[in-house]
């Protein structure tokens, strides 16, 4: 099977801006200030790669008999780009990040609209909290947007279920990624534990059951599915390590050597403290969270290719994907499901640093 992946994306954007417009008349009697939050909305979920809604779409594929019905399910799977969006502005806040795909990051571009026309009070504290609000309100409307999709209310019951249990995670996740950064230190168990919480099972496991659940899953269908999305999902968000560290702002659309500036405690920056020399490695741990210069970001990303962090985390994203890839084979999923997704792991993971 040909899976028309640039089809998808568009079809999940259609469904996200008709989701929207209906939110829009809900908002429209709260005036001009509710429409510059609706307005934000439908930025943060403009654009991207839809990884999350394609996994949600092919774990309903996976285990759903043909046919089924086509427009409830991609509702299904938006709502899952929702919770992303959420996700997206809340950590931009926690990050003090300034952009997200090439444009201002939300509460930066609130914190610009204060500055601009001169209001009352610290921009900086009206930019976030418009971005928390903002946050907040894409989350509730994630769950409100899977809850009316339209699919059997018996299937929408079981996945509210696998998607409480993702947003737990996540916020966990998150909450553990912040107090790493704040204490300052991280092991490589402990910046493994931030990845498989904060990014990998969210972003392929959780929606590869939700959408399983979707179509009536069992036990066995969803323990098959986390031995594929699991290390997937693992290998996923190590070379978005790399592209944070390694990637070219014009690609990520962030920063160069972002990462580095943020003070993220890594698996990649763990593995590069543990070997390098010590010199090197008093080097990379005191320039984390600061401002880089061109020359000590090229430094520091020359102190972890050299310690070979860079190679080791290479061969970790192979290996993790060759595991994903016999736990794919070994399932019950069709044919043409087994193929896209694999597919989908290969688009997720051979990401250009």
């Amino acid at each position: 099977m040909t899976w028309d992946g640039t089809a998808f994306r568009t079809s999940i954007q259609e469904v996200l801006d008709e989701f929207l417009d209906e939110m829009g008349a809900r908002l429209e009697p709260l005036g001009p200030d509710a429409a510059r939050l609706l307005a934000e909305a439908r930025a943060s979920v403009s654009g991207g790669k839809r990884f999350r809604a394609a996994f949600c779409y092919w774990g309903f594929r996976s285990v759903a008999p043909a046919p089924y019905d086509e427009r409830p399910l991609l509702r299904a799977c938006a709502a899952l780009e929702l919770l992303h969006a959420s996700a997206l502005v809340h950590d931009d806040l926690m990050d003090a990040s300034d952009t997200r795909r090439g444009r201002p990051a939300t509460h930066r571009g609130f914190e610009a609209e204060h500055r601009g026309d001169g209001w009352r009070g610290d921009p900086e504290q009206y930019g976030a909290a418009a971005a928390i609000l903002l946050g907040d309100l894409l989350l509730s409307w994630s769950e409100e947007l899977l809850r009316r999709c339209g699919l059997p209310i018996e299937r929408v019951a079981a996945a509210m279920g696998v998607f409480d249990l993702c947003r737990t995670e996540v916020i966990a996740g998150q909450f553990l990624d912040v107090s790493v950064q704040a204490r300052g230190r991280a092991d490589v168990d402990a910046a493994m534990t931030v990845l498989r919480y904060k990014s990998a099972k969210y972003s392929i496991e959780r929606p590869l059951h939700i959408g399983a659940a979707l179509a009536g899953a069992t036990g066995d269908d969803l323990a098959a599915l986390t031995a594929y999305g699991l290390p997937l999902g693992e290998a996923f968000q190590l070379r978005d390590d790399l592209l944070g560290v390694f990637g070219d702002a014009a690609t990520t659309g962030k920063p160069a050597g972002d990462d580095l500036v943020e003070g993220k405690r890594t698996v990649l920056v763990a593995l590069a403290l543990d070997a390098a020399p010590d010199e090197d490695a008093a080097l990379l741990d005191a320039s984390l969270g600061t401002d880089l210069s061109p020359d000590l970001l090229a430094r520091l990303r020359a102190v972890i290719d050299d310690s070979g962090a860079h190679a080791q985390v290479e061969q970790v994203i192979g290996e993790l994907v060759d595991h994903a890839l016999t736990a794919l084979d070994a399932t019950g999923a069709p044919d043409d499901a087994r193929g896209v997704l694999r597919d989908l792991a290969a688009a997720a993971t051979d990401r250009v640093v």
